[in-house]
């Protein structure tokens, strides 16, 4: 029987561009869905099968848009339109991905059941008034529906704040469903701008923000070098960590506090990096190292203090191609060993793009996505909206 095809598009904090995913589930059960792991697969006898992907593509935001974005991250003048337009110019662009990814794969707009778009962070304060606040995801996903004939599922964390929870992460409920196994015990970790955690332990499901991921580093290198990332960590490894000004980064009262919990730009950003350099007389690469050992020691840290025991780490996300974060991460978790997601069967840059395919894949056949252990929410909800085509 043909499967239903979805498609996943994702934004993270990092602003590089969109990720996106074409994703075939069986049309009777997602269980049932096959996927051709690699010979180095490690998924666990319990673990659903992973959906079939069929195509992926990447589209870099063009740097007037990403300029855009950050500008929004703070209060500024004339906000409502500067967003509003800031929303049909992301929804032009998430519908080019669309446009080019069908082309390239053969498949016609009509073919695809739904495409789920996480749309792009603007601000993350959930419990911020009255024990509600909000997460501020912008996609005019109207518009998006209009331009790419298909239909589309959007606002995905709304319903979870609403029900108490955090809106964030979603993702652990995918990494449950696909990774869990009940022979280990796993920790998988996307770095993207932000660095979050989902240990999948005996019976146990756990997930939260740690903390930084690229992004504080990605913003000291395009202040001082001009470039987008530390491509393998390279520049940040000239340096040398400066144990005084780790610590005090590593002191922030956000490490310290229990899950549920998460994060974005609203709190790390170049304000808070600027409040911790203060009075300080450093070199920039001797930071750019110091930067790297803050997500390591923030992610190691909150599994020791979380999620023991593990027996394997996974990454993915863009911090997965840092060569000195990875070396840092196994050295501070000794014998645990520190793996890819592509040892699970998905790449490392595809994970939440697929994961969001399947968050819409949920919505539409009413079933819950959310994790309240996870979020915080009062209990399982359907997550997202649905705009029709």
């Amino acid at each position: 029987m043909a499967g239903e095809l979805y498609i996943g598009l994702m934004s993270g904090t990092s602003l590089d561009g969109v990720d996106v995913a074409l994703v075939e589930f069986n049309s009777a059960e997602f269980d049932s869905a096959q996927f051709k792991l690699n010979e180095f697969s490690e998924i666990g006898s319990a673990a659903a099968p992973l959906p079939k992907l069929l195509h992926t593509h990447f589209l870099p935001y063009p740097p007037a848009l990403r300029t855009q974005i950050l500008n929004l991250q703070h209060p500024s003048t004339n906000e409502l339109e500067t967003t509003a337009l800031l929303a049909n110019s992301l929804a032009l662009l998430y519908a080019a991905a669309v446009q080019q990814l069908l082309a390239a794969a053969n498949i016609a707009p009509a073919e695809i059941t739904a495409i789920g778009c996480h749309g792009q962070t603007i601000r993350h304060q959930p419990q911020f008034k009255d024990g509600i606040g909000f997460s501020l995801q912008i996609v005019n996903a109207a518009l998006l529906a209009e331009l790419t004939d298909i239909t589309v599922i959007a606002d995905f964390r709304s319903r979870d704040i609403a029900a108490g929870g955090q809106g964030a992460p979603l993702v652990p409920a995918f990494h449950h469903a696909l990774f869990s196994c009940p022979q280990t015990s796993r920790a998988l970790i996307n770095i993207g701008g932000i660095a979050n955690i989902t240990y999948l332990g005996s019976g146990d499901v756990l997930g939260f923000d740690s903390g930084p991921g690229n992004m504080l580093l990605d913003a000291w290198i395009k202040q001082h070098k001009n470039l987008d990332y530390d491509a393998n960590g390279a520049w940040a490894n000239s340096g040398q960590v400066i144990p005084t000004l780790l610590a005090a980064m590593l002191a922030d009262p956000y490490f310290a506090l229990v899950p549920p919990k998460s994060t974005g730009r609203d709190l790390f950003n170049d304000t808070w990096l600027l409040a911790k350099l203060a009075g300080g007389d450093y070199l920039a690469q001797d930071v750019a190292r110091t930067l790297v050992a803050l997500t390591a020691h923030s992610i190691v840290d909150a599994l020791h203090r979380n999620c023991s025991p593990v027996d394997t780490v996974y990454l993915c996300g863009g911090g997965a191609h840092n060569t000195l974060l990875k070396n840092c991460l196994q050295a501070l978790l000794g014998e645990t060993k520190v793996e890819s997601t592509a040892r699970l069967g998905i790449g490392v840059d595809w994970v939440e793009a697929i994961a969001f395919a399947w968050l819409a894949k949920q919505c539409f056949d009413k079933k819950t996505a959310n994790l309240p252990a996870v979020t915080g929410a009062s209990g399982p909800r359907i997550l997202g909206a649905i705009y029709q085509h």
